[in-house]
């Protein structure tokens, strides 16, 4: 039931270490699976490329991989794709920094730049790129210091008064008092102009969004309140533009980590709709005790993200973050970091059978 393979590995192409995971289907049927090849280390700064592999047989075998997006000896990262449905185009929003300027150093104000984001477009399902094209201005607030768009994909609304709306779960860091926020951006022209929206309560940061069956939209957040190790949930009624109802998931624990969440599909006559969640389902003392995340778990809800009665471990040494997709034959696939020392050791394709869904 379960098929998995190492996309990417540590000093695999030149790059001392690979990250980030990111996955979308393209309108054609291929998989992209994207992430941070970092050249020099481990950590968040320095040389960072964002790397590319496709697939055109449901992950079945995978190319090369391509350089999306690199700049001298900077960073570039967090990528999060999505697809723009009435096209057929593949948007990828992504963020830039200077190689040497830390994550605490932009927070603190002393960087010598600060974080910008980036759009890149396809019209060949992922083949070749457009020129990176600089949108910071038009989704960051003067006032945020850390940027961070997904990582892992956006989604397209499907139904309603928003449909065809992309957006991107995003997550910032405001300047004065230094908490952090999820986010979404939002584009309601294919991807060519964007907008922020609402925000979630303090205390969030890197989150996945779906949508569910009613219309609204669900922000599923990473948690950073070391009290609670839990994710955090909001909705919204405007298609991102404002979150409310926020509180904690008691299933989902987390050892502060990000995750994705993703609709596999929607209700029918004979089935009901589901969706999918997966993180390394741990908590933050148990990161403690034991030395690191780990146990990466896939879950399914059956009733629009209420409860999950299905849970599948996929690995259980050390795991961070992942993306899910859905290939076109119905096939689960979940793009994950994992390693026996450390969870940077590689990135694993986990392709798990739809009947999976069905015992």
């Amino acid at each position: 039931m379960i098929e998995q393979e190492s996309l990417f590995e540590r000093g695999w192409y030149g790059y001392h270490t690979c990250r980030i995971p990111a996955l979308l289907r393209a309108a054609n049927g291929d998989l992209l699976a994207f992430c941070e090849g970092r050249r020099d280390g481990h950590g968040d700064a320095g040389k960072i490329d964002i790397l590319l592999r496709r697939s055109t047989d449901n992950g079945s075998s995978w190319s090369e991989p391509q350089i999306v997006r690199e700049h001298d000896e900077n960073t570039c990262g967090n990528p999060s794709p999505v697809l723009d449905p009435a096209s057929g185009d593949v948007i990828l929003l992504s963020t830039w920094n200077l190689g040497a300027d830390r994550e605490s150093a932009i927070v603190a104000q002393e960087s010598r730049d600060t974080r910008r984001v980036f759009l890149q477009r396809s019209g060949n399902h992922g083949k070749t790129w457009s020129e990176p094209e600089e949108v910071t201005s038009a989704v960051k607030q003067r006032d945020w210091t850390w940027y961070a768009t997904g990582p892992g994909a956006g989604i397209a609304i499907e139904r309603g008064r928003y449909q065809g709306r992309l957006v991107i779960p995003c997550d910032h860091i405001e300047a004065e008092t230094e908490k952090r926020f999820s986010h979404a951006i939002y584009s309601d022209d294919r991807g060519y102009t964007w907008q922020i929206g609402g925000a979630s309560e303090p205390g969030c940061n890197e989150c996945g969004v779906v949508e569910l069956s009613d219309g609204r939209l669900m922000l599923n957040m990473r948690n950073h309140l070391r009290t609670e190790t839990h994710r955090k949930i909001a909705y919204s009624d405007d298609g991102g533009e404002t979150w409310y109802g926020q509180h904690s998931d008691p299933v989902l624990i987390e050892p502060v980590c990000q995750a994705s969440v993703r609709r596999y599909r929607r209700s029918d006559e004979d089935r009901p709709g589901v969706i999918l969640f997966s993180n390394p389902a741990c908590t933050f003392a148990e990161t403690i005790a034991d030395g690191g995340r780990r146990n990466m778990m896939l879950r399914a809800s059956f009733d629009d993200a209420r409860t999950w009665p299905k849970a599948l471990v996929l690995f259980t040494g050390r795991a961070g973050y992942s993306d899910i997709s859905m290939a076109a034959d119905g096939t689960v696939c979940c793009l994950y970091e994992a390693g026996e020392e450390r969870y940077s050791d590689r990135i694993v394709l986990a392709r798990v059978g739809e009947e999976w869904l069905e015992r």
